[in-house]
């Protein structure tokens, strides 16, 4: 049986989501409308553009080319992660080289072990998937250890005192701030299958794959995002941690000041 893939007019007639959104914005008067339509048109204009360029990239410019988008979308990770941690200093070199920690090791140990192949047409969107999981609990982290290193400067300046060096005194506040990074991706998976059928397993059965098939591709992807997760919010709450101190182990203002 072959999938039903929307038609253009398909897509096009989807567009009534968008106009139901727009009504429900307008309702309650949330002031959303412009950013609404704006992120449509530019999420259209942006998949054709990309869709093309993969086009390309699968054709003709094989692995490094395929490292290199990788690359592009690390760059780009780093970019947002870093604006979400932006009272740590440094934030967005953090972000960046945390995101590229997560996703090296959980590329490079799927390609290794030989569980995906190296195709670009298998690297460029398997890479996707763990650079988004890593920009995501990389954002989390940085985020919430800016806040920490706000609310908990008290605690922190106590220790301190009792003579801790700042990693030490800091290290409640950073494992809250993991915590905070993890538990959502922790909760997927100890719920996955019972509430949805998560994007890769979903598209598969949508391609004809036999269910059996697409669960074991969906649970490489489920541990695969759990690791990109973990590595990129450890490092990136290593490296702020160090940068949320100076040299004499004082802690640094994080608003600015």
């Amino acid at each position: 049986m072959n999938p039903a893939v929307p038609s253009w007019w398909g897509v096009g007639a989807s567009v009534l989501l968008v106009a139901l959104t727009v009504a429900l914005v307008v309702r309650e008067q949330l002031g959303l409308t412009r950013e609404v339509l704006v992120a449509c048109a530019r999420a259209i204009v942006q998949l054709v553009v990309v869709g093309a360029l993969l086009g390309v990239l699968f054709d003709s410019a094989g692995l490094p080319g395929a490292l290199a988008w990788v690359v592009a979308m690390v760059v780009v990770g780093g970019g947002v992660a870093g604006r979400r941690g932006a009272g740590v200093p440094g934030a967005q070199g953090i972000a960046t080289i945390a995101i590229a920690a997560g996703t090296a090791v959980t590329l490079g140990l799927l390609v290794a072990a030989q569980v995906i192949d190296d195709h670009p047409r298998v690297l460029v969107p398997v890479g996707g998937m763990v650079v988004s999981a890593a920009t995501r609990g990389t954002s989390v982290a940085l985020l919430r250890m800016a806040e920490e290193a706000v609310t908990g400067r008290r605690q922190v300046e106590a220790r301190l005192a009792l003579g801790l060096p700042g990693a030490a005194a800091f290290a409640p506040h950073r494992r809250s701030a993991l915590r905070a990074a993890l538990v959502t991706d922790v909760d997927a998976v100890r719920t996955v299958g019972l509430i949805s059928l998560p994007g890769a397993m979903t598209g598969l059965l949508l391609a004809g794959v036999d269910p059996l098939t697409a669960i074991r591709y969906q649970v490489v992807v489920m541990w695969m995002i759990l690791a990109a997760v973990t590595v990129a919010a450890g490092v990136a709450g290593r490296l702020a941690v160090a940068r949320l101190f100076d040299s004499a182990q004082r802690l640094l203002a994080t608003d600015g000041s």
